[in-house]
């Protein structure tokens, strides 16, 4: 046993000391890697090709299954609201509940969180598979920058495609409200739309839509930091692929609190 593994045991302060100087260099390196990023994308020359595949990778693909989590999470809201309001003889507040939660909370944190199991863990495995196999390496070679083919065109289109995912998401979501309260809870049809709308407000719907902003540039950061900087041969990106699910999902539910409290705090 070396003599910093000794000293480490036998010194608990040293230990946490050397947790927190390493989640500072991790944060550091965080940082860096994201202006970089942001440098790129917003200065020329940018790649529509790339940005489209991806655009196609991260929207279209992805619709299926937020789709469908969107459409029974509408059905499961609007039966436990149904269950909670019949307690206090409220059952008429179930299509108000329902749109303003799933327009404001549950389409944009589900959706993201459904893209990042998918497309983030996706982009990871494929820049780290580029890193460990030194393609990466070769694009610089060939005078092609990194940041500015791999990670500004996933960039940009997870930031542009979510917000529509979450919009899709978001009407399919209350179509589930709609199917449950119509037809298991037996409302009326042109009653059930009204409320809907008569409560529905544009902030509501703007705010959910930043939240989808930001979520895809997070998903998209995430899966790009940790892919590029991934190391150890198939180990390693498999372990960049875990962590940059995991990140993602994380930095999701925080930047929800923080976008929440920006547009509803009084």
């Amino acid at each position: 046993m070396s003599r910093t593994s000794v000293f480490l045991e036998r010194n608990p302060l040293a230990l946490i000391g050397r947790v927190i100087l390493h989640f500072c260099e991790s944060l550091g390196h965080w940082v860096l890697f994201t202006g970089r990023a942001l440098a790129h994308v917003v200065m020329p020359p940018f790649y529509p090709r790339a940005i489209g595949r991806q655009l196609m990778e991260i929207g279209y693909f992805s619709l299926p299954v937020v789709g469908l989590t969107a459409f029974f999470t509408g059905m499961v809201l609007a039966l436990q609201i149904y269950v909670g309001s019949s307690r206090f003889n409220a059952e008429d507040t179930i299509a108000t509940i329902v749109v303003i939660a799933i327009v404001r909370e549950l389409g944009p944190v589900l959706g993201g969180l459904m893209v990042a199991g998918r497309v983030a863990a996706a982009m990871a495995a494929e820049i780290g598979t580029m890193r460990v196999t030194e393609q990466i390496d070769a694009l610089t070679t060939l005078s092609t920058n990194p940041f500015k083919y791999l990670v500004a065109p996933r960039l940009i289109a997870a930031t542009v495609a979510l917000p529509l995912l979450v919009l899709v998401a978001d009407i399919i979501g209350v179509m589930g409200g709609y199917v449950i309260g119509t037809q298991r809870l037996e409302f009326n049809y042109a009653n059930y739309l009204k409320r809907t709308l008569d409560y529905l407000e544009y902030s509501d719907v703007v705010s959910g839509l930043v939240k989808a902003g930001v979520f895809g540039f997070l998903i998209a950061l995430m899966g790009c930091y940790h892919g590029y900087n991934s190391k150890g041969g198939a180990q390693g990106v498999g372990q960049a692929t875990t962590n940059a699910v995991v990140s993602a999902s994380i930095l999701i539910l925080i930047a929800n609190y923080v976008i929440t409290e920006l547009f509803f705090a009084r």
